[in-house]
């Protein structure tokens, strides 16, 4: 079985190919794509290759992490070579002939690949499908109000890098009687603002209506994954100055009257959802599970309940994802049936 994973030298794209060797994935070949610049460099024991006609072909799996343009241009190709492309980016998760898969939530929609193409959920989306999951069969999920606050490592290493070099000069300004001071100390170009030492309510591109499309993401990848069409959701997405981990405060409502006892005990149940009291996303960075917490019954409606969830948006919330939906295509014998 080969496997081809593209943007490997990216911050999503090194963790892949970490998770395939822990998780020993059965892999007889893997070969990493980056762009052209990369090309001929070694990653270990391999060496980075270039995205080419002549070097797409003759792969099992495609594991892509390397942008939308990239994914448009060359994940056909290779599903056209026979490969199985699994896609980190947004360019293919609404279209009606791919199925959007988070592993644990809906693995039966890998029965249906038009294309040769699956797609990974965005990162946030992917932390709230777990709890929705298992809080929808539990009690029938009808809406959510999602408040995001989204690590500094959902723009890649340029996100995180771009807030550890804004530590140091905004800390030597007045943080107290002059913000606005501190904030111009820096000249922000992957965030939307200064971060450091503040929040930023704005990320993503402007989707219409004063909506961003990380807001829409969570709103239309919520009912495709979770095959609610009239779920509706009232999102929010904001930059908060952490390095890796995103955090969602959610306000689910329900077609049933919900119990915290019962719906602690279907979280608990549910495979990889921890349950913490206080879930941080520090504590959680480099951890594969989902953890919620702050658990709390809604103070005005029986059918609504609020809680707080947790995941390292690196890890389940791209790569891991992206390797276990692998996994799980393997396991199912759809993998090597293209290249036959």
């Amino acid at each position: 079985m080969r496997v081809a994973v593209v943007g490997a030298t990216g911050a999503v794209g090194t963790i892949m190919l970490k998770l395939l060797e822990r998780r020993s994935f059965p892999a007889t070949e893997i070969v990493p794509f980056a762009s052209a610049r990369s090309a001929g460099k070694p990653l270990g024991t391999l060496v980075v290759q270039p995205l080419r006609e002549d070097t797409v072909g003759g792969f099992d799996l495609a594991l892509f992490s390397a942008g939308g343009a990239t994914s448009r241009e060359w994940a056909p190709r290779f599903a056209e070579a026979g490969a199985l492309v699994v896609d980190n980016s947004s360019a293919w998760r609404m279209d009606d002939d791919v199925p959007l898969v988070v592993s644990e939530v809906n693995p039966d929609a890998l029965d249906r690949i038009g294309k040769g193409i699956v797609a990974n959920p965005n990162c946030t989306t992917m932390a709230v499908m777990l709890p929705a999951k298992a809080l929808h069969d539990a009690f029938g999920l009808r809406a959510m109000v999602c408040t995001s606050f989204q690590a500094a490592g959902g723009a890649g290493q340029k996100g995180m890098d771009e807030l550890a070099a804004q530590v140091d000069p905004v800390r030597g300004h007045d943080l107290v009687n002059d913000g606005a001071r501190a904030a111009g100390a820096v000249q922000a170009s992957v965030h939307a603002k200064t971060l450091a030492f503040n929040v930023v309510p704005w990320l993503g591109q402007d989707a219409g209506g004063g909506y961003s499309d990380e807001e829409m993401k969570l709103l239309n990848e919520s009912r495709k994954i979770l095959a609610i069409p009239g779920l509706e959701v009232a999102p929010t997405c904001v930059r908060v100055p952490v390095m890796v981990g995103h955090s969602i405060e959610v306000r689910a409502t329900f077609e049933r009257p919900v119990s915290v006892d019962e719906a602690m005990e279907a979280m608990r149940a549910f495979p990889n959802l921890e349950l913490d009291d206080v879930p941080t996303p520090l504590e959680w960075a480099g951890r594969d599970e989902v953890c919620v917490g702050r658990v709390r019954a809604d103070l005005f409606d029986e059918r609504s309940l609020n809680f707080f969830v947790v995941g390292d948006n690196l890890l389940k919330g791209a790569a891991l994802n992206t390797v276990q939906i692998a996994e799980l295509l393997h396991q199912r014998g759809l993998v090597g049936a293209r290249v036959a």
